[in-house]
């Protein structure tokens, strides 16, 4: 818990424009104190957190690793109450590479980040994975299991925001699709290079991320928090790393109704042993 609310505390402070200083004349303390809160050499006092969470504007579930309930983060959550599946329970159809790039021919450890009403984590489950998995919708998180459970298959699916939520334990496969556009900007490196760290060697990831392009309306939906990613952003964080397959394609789509289009970065990269000269 104390790595959690260190990372915690640094990024809202950041969010909310303070420095360390700056934060610790707002609670009446040294900055040295905010310091070693952030660097998880202390904590802070039990009696500081109420005053903390209204100054980062964030509560102190949140603070301490844990979702905060109190408003809806995707516009999904409410569209997933439904009894029928929005995506449907096809799999995406880079299921399918995941399958030819790296069989589980033996045990497979796969993180689906972002796994929606869990159609892709059912199916990776189905073909012999062991699939975690995690997603931010209450709802999705309950059809996910329901699925699974119609399925006769086991996924280790869990409640978690794609910005608070950082690996701690290795994967031999991560993959995600269409969910990247709500971490923000300031935070994809961090994201990324803990995504990196926490998969094992030669494992893979397959990923896509929506991109801005001038040509292309903003779609129909208003997500209120999705940040826009733009050409070969999602690579650059993969320099270190053999890219299997990097695309880019626009596609016409109809998930709200409203015919529209979308442009997509693809990439598919491997984690290989550096060779030191």
């Amino acid at each position: 818990m104390k790595e959690t609310l260190a990372r915690n505390i640094n990024i809202y402070r950041k969010e909310r424009g303070l420095t360390q200083e700056e934060l610790a004349q707002i609670l009446g303390l040294s900055f040295q104190a905010v310091s070693k809160w952030e660097n998880a050499q202390t904590m802070p006092d039990i009696s500081l957190l109420p005053q903390l969470s209204r100054t980062l504007e964030v509560s102190i579930d949140k603070l301490l690793g844990y979702v905060s309930q109190n408003r809806p983060i995707t516009i999904y959550e409410e569209v997933y109450l439904t009894q029928d599946y929005y995506w449907g329970t096809e799999p995406n159809k880079e299921c399918y590479q995941v399958l030819q790039r790296m069989p589980p021919t033996k045990p497979v450890k796969l993180l689906d980040i972002g796994c929606g009403e869990g159609k892709d984590a059912v199916f990776f489950a189905r073909n012999g994975y062991e699939v975690t998995a995690f997603d931010v919708s209450d709802a999705g998180i309950e059809k996910t299991k329901r699925l699974a459970d119609q399925c006769g298959v086991e996924v280790n699916v869990f409640k978690a925001d794609i910005l608070d939520y950082r690996l701690d334990r290795h994967f031999d496969v991560v993959f995600a699709s269409g969910v990247f556009h709500y971490i923000k900007p300031e935070f994809r490196q961090e994201i990324f290079e803990n995504y990196k760290q926490f998969t094992n060697q030669n494992g893979m990831h397959f990923l896509n991320v929506f991109v801005n392009k001038p040509f292309i309306a903003p779609p129909p939906e208003k997500e209120p928090n999705a940040y826009k990613w733009y050409s070969g952003e999602l690579l650059g964080h993969y320099q270190d790393w053999l890219i299997q397959e990097s695309s880019e394609i626009v596609f016409d789509c109809n998930s709200s109704g409203i015919p529209h289009k979308h442009a997509m970065s693809k990439m598919i990269a491997q984690k290989v042993t550096s060779i030191n000269n």
